[in-house]
């Protein structure tokens, strides 16, 4: 396996650390979703597709990154969001359906975000969809290590996690709580730091370029528990450049997510007043 990043290790620390604590401060009785973690860190081919993934998107096709450090912002993004769900009393859909446990649904949402840019080790063009060929087997192989003698657990916990990689573009519907917090997480990465590697890139005006730079102006997002809603997502940013990735990337994912009800939206560039979109 590849050295991973600075950003790759602190992430880690802090998906493992959120792991365990919703483990031990909700209703779950077995540790699958640790184990599960431990398993999605580890393995090779995983980590192989998130490297070339961000190949792919940068070198060849001048874009932001959809690596490793992304894959992780978004599986810590939409843990954090299905943890203040849970701490607020809101069902998951397996847990309303009674199709699953809460534990489940963690799985799932892990599982989804560690792959749902698989595709882009393709091109980006339908990349969700290719992002569903490339996971298939190896969400099959994980499930089966881990729930060997449950074949109905796995086949939920593995349509659960194709639903979120499937639907992360806003491209295709999606009807459950897990699969629109995916959607939101990834709305949710666009900071500088996800545009930083691109930009030193020395490129012609593309396509592209106005993901970069405006994610580039994004100082940070919080996500947090809300008052009239149970998460609160606010964007700091240094200039209005930035309100192209609220409004024309983060907004249409809330719009088209299953969680839009659960969810307050605020986005304030430096010195102005905090503006709330939801």
């Amino acid at each position: 396996m590849q050295n991973k990043s600075q950003k790759e290790i602190i992430l880690e620390e802090k998906i493992q650390k959120l792991v365990a604590d919703i483990v031990e401060h909700s209703d779950i009785d077995d540790n699958l979703p640790v184990r599960m973690m431990k398993q999605l860190l580890e393995n090779e081919e995983i980590k192989a597709i998130q490297d070339y993934a961000n190949t792919v998107s940068i070198t060849r096709l001048g874009l932001n990154d959809h690596g490793p450090v992304h894959m992780r912002t978004v599986c810590h993004n939409a843990l954090k969001m299905l943890s203040i769900l849970h701490d607020a009393g809101v069902e998951t859909s397996l847990q309303k359906e009674h199709s699953g446990s809460f534990a489940d649904s963690v799985v799932a949402v892990m599982i989804a975000a560690f792959l749902h840019d698989a595709g882009m080790t393709i091109g980006r063009k339908d990349h969700e969809l290719y992002s569903g060929i490339i996971s298939y087997q190896i969400i099959t192989d994980v499930l089966q290590k881990n729930l060997p003698e449950d074949t109905m657990r796995r086949t939920i916990i593995r349509s659960m996690a194709m639903e979120g990689i499937l639907g992360h573009m806003a491209t295709h519907p999606i009807h459950s709580i897990e699969a629109g917090l995916i959607l939101i997480a990834d709305g949710c990465d666009m900071t500088k730091g996800r545009a930083r590697i691109a930009l030193e890139i020395p490129t012609k005006p593309t396509e592209g370029d106005i993901h970069k730079y405006s994610a580039n102006s994004i100082e940070k997002v919080h996500i947090t528990q809300g008052t009239e809603h149970p998460i609160k997502i606010e964007v700091l940013m240094k200039s209005e450049v930035g309100l192209f990735q609220v409004e024309g990337v983060l907004m249409p994912k809330i719009q088209s997510s299953p969680s839009k009800h659960l969810v307050e939206l605020y986005a304030c560039v430096e010195g102005q007043e905090t503006k709330r979109y939801l």
